[in-house]
């Protein structure tokens, strides 16, 4: 399969919740300006990628190099929920364990933009670290 220059993707991480798959996904070709969107999914992705010491990360993280190298995704999102039954923690737990998983992601080397994204209770997108611009706050996209 040949990818045309009007077929963009972006890669997201996510929890299998479907509360979080949506807006995701949403976010993602919205700000990573794109047209597609690969979801590679696993029971609480945050946590898993964070701690890095299970083969479902490993899995993880050979499904993101496929979806940047064979789709030329131009960003990855690793994204953590709000309510997650697989990985029930605090919010500031979350919130490390969401930069820590973004922060691995980018030192795979992979050349594209990762963020660190964060589902609340209301189904809103906060951005908790993005590679490409300093968020000193949280902000949230409804």
């Amino acid at each position: 399969m040949t990818i045309s220059s009007v077929d963009t993707f972006g890669t997201a991480v996510n929890c299998i919740d479907g509360r979080a798959q949506h807006p995701v996904s949403e976010w993602v070709r919205l700000h990573g300006n794109v047209k597609y969107v690969d979801v590679v999914t696993t029971p609480g992705a945050d946590g898993i990628l964070s701690q890095f010491k299970t083969d479902r990360a490993r899995y993880t993280r050979d499904e993101v190099i496929l979806s940047v190298r064979r789709h030329q995704s131009a960003i990855v999102a690793v994204a953590g929920h709000f309510d997650c039954l697989a990985n029930p923690c605090k919010f500031e737990i979350r919130k490390d364990q969401i930069r820590a998983a973004a922060e691995r992601v980018k030192n795979w080397d992979l050349g594209v933009r990762v963020v660190g994204l964060y589902v609340n209770e209301w189904g809103s997108v906060d951005v908790i670290c993005d590679t490409d611009e300093d968020y000193p706050q949280i902000r949230s996209w409804l």
